[in-house]
Parts: structure tokens; C-alpha cells; sequence
């Protein structure tokens, strides 16, 4: 994996200041230093997973997987950065594989 930073820019907020590219899986994934997901983020190429296929009345909705992986809506962009999927309405499809990431 790749990390690189950006410290050059002086404004200080957590959205601009310090932000973090990783590479995982030949994609660049942003982030900004001081996240409470930044260590999740980081940990993407050693994390163990699951693999799996989309039932249909998953299609389309990450939180819903997330809600029953993790028991909460709230980490629905979890497994959407692990596959690299940026779009749910294309990559959760009925049937579609994917892999749950394990939280650590």
C-alpha cells in the first residue's frame, strides 16, 4: 500500500489539511488525517473478509449490509471502500459478488 500526505496547505480544517491518499487494489482512496476511520482505512490490504453474493433485498443498499455485519447502519461506506465500489446504485447489484470486510 501507499500512503502519501499533503501538509502544504495552511487552512486547518480536517477536510483540506493533512489529507491522506492510500492506494489499495490499483485505486487511490482520500482520507483526512485525524479520522476516527483513518486506522480502518489504513488497515485495508491486512484486513480478513468474507466472501459473498448480493441477495436481492440487499441490491443497492450498503447500510442494510452494514446493519447486519456490523449492527449498524453507520459503517455502509466500509465495504463499499474495501471492494473499491463508489456507486451503489451500479456495484450492489442482485447476485453481484462482494467481500465483507471484518472490523478490527
Amino acid at each position: 500500500m501507499e500512503i502519501q500526505t499533503n501538509t502544504t496547505n495552511k487552512s486547518y480544517t480536517r477536510y483540506n489539511y493533512g489529507v491522506v491518499y492510500l492506494k489499495h487494489k490499483g485505486r487511490e482512496v482520500t482520507t483526512s488525517v485525524g479520522s476516527e476511520y483513518d486506522s480502518l482505512l489504513f488497515q485495508l490490504n491486512s484486513v480478513d473478509s468474507r466472501a459473498g453474493r448480493i441477495p436481492p433485498m440487499f441490491k443497492e443498499r450498503p447500510d442494510i449490509i452494514s446493519d447486519v455485519f456490523y449492527d449498524t447502519p453507520g459503517y455502509w461506506w466500509y465495504p463499499m471502500q474495501f471492494n473499491c465500489y463508489f456507486d451503489p446504485f451500479e456495484n450492489l447489484q442482485a447476485g453481484a459478488n462482494i467481500s465483507i470486510p471484518d472490523l478490527q
